[in-house]
């Protein structure tokens, strides 16, 4: 394994240079820090290991890198990660990955030289060396929302496999049989679930998920729209669009109104991770909400128990289906509130 004095031979520096690029020291030139840093990328050297060693007591700063911080549902959760910190005594240091494994890996090496106490992640990738690295060097690090198989750390997540049964379902009680689906990244853990939740429940009503039906997307508005296109250009469209986030769905829904068509009359819209703007779209969206609260203050009351010495398991929550009116529903009766 190598040391801090094979990094500054390679770099060029002295050890003591190498000491104040991982610790983020401002006297150290750009040349010799991007020296340094590639010495430590090239070494496979862990700067975590310095930051332990050097370490005399807590920094009371915990790390959060999230997949995307322009996604609403990413967003509330680093507010309820950062609100539950706060009330145990924490500070929240946030990295966004912008659904990119190589600025998750930036920001987790620049997170560990801040010497904080622990690492809350949301994997941009499923198969980061970094991250199996960090666990196994014994930095405190909690998965949550997404995970990766291998990788022994706790997970605090949501099922939902339960609530996309139900809207099947619900679908399926609605009379609609060409269900399709905008799959997230095939390289995340909740990408993969829900594509093969979606499939596992229409075959309960012995319905098929062909190829055609389903679309790669990338958790972006973008794919959302593009894979819509394609499923509308097809020579029987899906009756109802299933999108696997919300920045997906509003895509599908860009694509559906640029193509002259409307929601739900011509074609059903449903999404997983509900989002507070969805009742207000015409018509409101049928949506699988997860306990977004719960799950970011689980994650940080998990990592600061192995901060504090103590085992936490991983949680696992319930999403469910909130039923509105983009598939085809019967508008509520106003009558029944007056």
């Amino acid at each position: 394994m190598a040391s801090i004095k094979d990094v500054a031979a390679q770099a060029g520096v002295s050890v003591a240079t190498v000491s104040r690029v991982l610790n983020s020291h401002p006297s150290v030139s750009p040349d010799a820090r991007t020296r340094v840093r590639a010495a430590v990328d090239a070494l496979g050297y862990r700067p975590n290991a310095v930051a332990r060693s050097l370490r005399t007591d807590q920094t009371r700063t915990l790390g959060l890198v999230i997949s995307d911080v322009l996604n609403p549902y990413f967003t509330e959760l680093a507010r309820f990660v950062e609100e539950e910190a706060r009330a145990l005594g924490y500070s929240v240091i946030i990295g966004n990955a912008d659904e990119r494994p190589e600025l998750q890996d930036h920001h987790v090496r620049t997170l560990l030289d801040r010497r904080i106490d622990g690492l809350l992640v949301s994997p941009a990738d499923g198969d980061s060396s970094l991250m199996a690295d960090v666990a196994r060097g014994g930095t405190p690090m909690v998965f949550v929302d997404r995970w990766m198989p291998g990788v022994d750390v706790p997970v605090v997540r949501a099922d939902g496999r339960d609530a996309i049964r139900d809207l099947v379902a619900h679908l399926h009680a609605l009379g609609h049989r060409r269900l399709a689906i905008i799959a997230g990244p095939a390289a995340t853990t909740t990408g993969n679930e829900r594509v093969e939740a979606f499939r596992e429940a229409l075959r309960a009503y012995e319905l098929t998920l062909p190829d055609v039906h389903i679309g790669q997307g990338d958790f972006q508005a973008d794919s959302g729209r593009r894979v819509t296109e394609r499923f509308l250009a097809l020579p029987e469209p899906p009756e109802v669009v299933f999108a696997a986030d919300n920045l997906m769905a509003l895509g599908a829904l860009d694509a559906i109104r640029a193509a002259g068509l409307r929601v739900p009359q011509d074609i059903g819209l449903a999404a997983f991770d509900d989002i507070p703007w969805f009742v207000h779209t015409d018509p409101p969206i049928t949506a699988i909400a997860q306990p977004t609260g719960e799950l970011g203050r689980a994650a940080v009351r998990a990592l600061v128990d192995i901060v504090e010495g103590r085992s936490p398991q991983s949680v696992t929550l319930p999403a469910r289906l909130v039923v509105r009116r983009s598939c085809g529903e019967p508008a509520p009766d106003r009558r029944s509130n007056q």
